[in-house]
């Protein structure tokens, strides 16, 4: 099997599947407990959260640990709207986010928030002069993911916390699920505020992910009991997750995937462009790792099923609302010609892969052009 979905999940990586049971079987005290095995436990703990900030380039930082991407996201937009509303209630996002930033959003509206959604263009790309018209004096969060899960644009994340810092107070918080171990991530003075990363896109575990903020006010709590990490995330703290995520993130070779995936990206991408019934999105402006084809009134689940029986495989759209069978909300946002809406399939390198799967797929793609009567021109 030549697996290609990997902006839906990753396999874990040998080592930190290694770690995590170590962890477990050496260290499974609780961090919280006053005797020397919980505070082995607690030490390893606090080891995981260093080294996770001194990878995101700060010392003076937070991390707390979740059960994944969507709760630090919750976290974030929900948490730091409630923190900081006494200095206004508006909020800013665009309209690509992921579900987990947007029905937060969705939620803060009923509760008194004004939320703006950003626009993008036909490859998904945001105006920062409508970032910056949209900024006010009461605005409190701003939220934009810096690679999108459909289709892979890259969000300019350093021009707009410039314009963000300039023009206003808001926290800048950036959903980098998609984009951290494939371009730079960090909380440096030129990056947001607060980002979300999630364990399982980057060969780690399911059930793991973090939010890490720089130190200032921290968002409120959404859930309450024993007022364990820093009293943000009450319940017993998973130790081997945290140690496990840390693991993921010191192996992720940024460079090395980085211009390998970019190769075989603009490999593909030579390769569709004479077929007439198929398009690349995002084309210019997509991370190294993400190509996402529109058909010509096919519908995107032919192809999925088509390449699965090949030995391929390959995903229609995010996993989170592949099962649909409407456009998604990307999908409609970009304004994807009605003909090709129903058609987008995505491909997503993993560390696993190698340049003959990306031949191999070739040769499948033709295939199933062939058989639909459209070859290339």
């Amino acid at each position: 099997m030549i697996y290609f979905d990997n902006s839906a999940t990753t396999a874990p990586d040998d080592s930190v599947l290694t770690s995590f049971i170590e962890v477990n079987k050496r260290f499974f005290a609780n961090p919280a407990s006053i005797h020397l095995a919980g505070k082995q436990a607690e030490t390893l703990l606090e080891k995981s959260r260093a080294q996770i900030l001194s990878i995101l380039g700060v010392q003076d930082g937070q991390v707390i640990f979740t059960s994944g991407g969507t709760e630090a996201n919750n976290l974030a937009v929900i948490g730091f709207a409630r923190a900081l509303r006494s200095r206004g209630n508006h909020l800013i996002t665009t309209e690509i986010e992921h579900p987990s930033v947007l029905n937060a959003m969705a939620y803060l509206e009923t509760q008194g928030f004004e939320v703006d959604y950003l626009t993008v263009d036909e490859q998904g790309m945001i105006s920062t002069e409508e970032l910056k018209n949209k900024l006010r004096a009461e605005t409190v969060v701003v939220s934009i993911m810096h690679v999108n899960n459909e289709i892979g644009t890259i969000q300019p994340l350093a021009e707009c916390a410039r314009i963000i810092k300039k023009h206003s107070r808001a926290l800048f918080h950036s959903d980098a699920v998609q984009s951290f171990g494939k371009l730079p991530v960090s909380l440096t003075g030129d990056g947001p505020d607060a980002i979300t990363i999630s364990a399982h896109k980057i060969n780690g575990l399911k059930g793991s992910g973090l939010l890490a903020f720089r130190k200032g006010i921290p968002p409120q709590a959404l859930n309450f009991g024993g007022g364990q990490e820093h009293g943000l995330r009450s319940g017993t703290v998973a130790v081997a997750d945290a140690v496990a995520i840390a693991k993921a993130m010191r192996i992720s070779s940024l460079d090395e995937e980085q211009q390998e995936f970019r190769q075989w990206r603009n490999r593909l991408i030579r390769f569709i462009e004479p077929f007439k019934d198929a398009v690349v999105l995002a084309l210019d402006k997509a991370a190294p790792h993400i190509v996402t084809i529109a058909f010509y009134k096919i519908k995107g689940e032919v192809a999925v099923n088509f390449f699965q029986e090949k030995g391929i495989i390959i995903s229609t759209s995010s996993a989170c609302s592949s099962k649909s069978s409407a456009a998604g909300h990307v999908i409609e946002a970009i304004r994807l010609a009605d003909k090709y809406k129903n058609g987008v399939i995505r491909v997503s390198f993993g560390k696993d892969n190698h340049e003959q799967h990306v031949a191999e797929f070739e040769q499948v793609f033709a295939q199933f052009m062939e058989l639909l009567g459209r070859g290339n021109d």
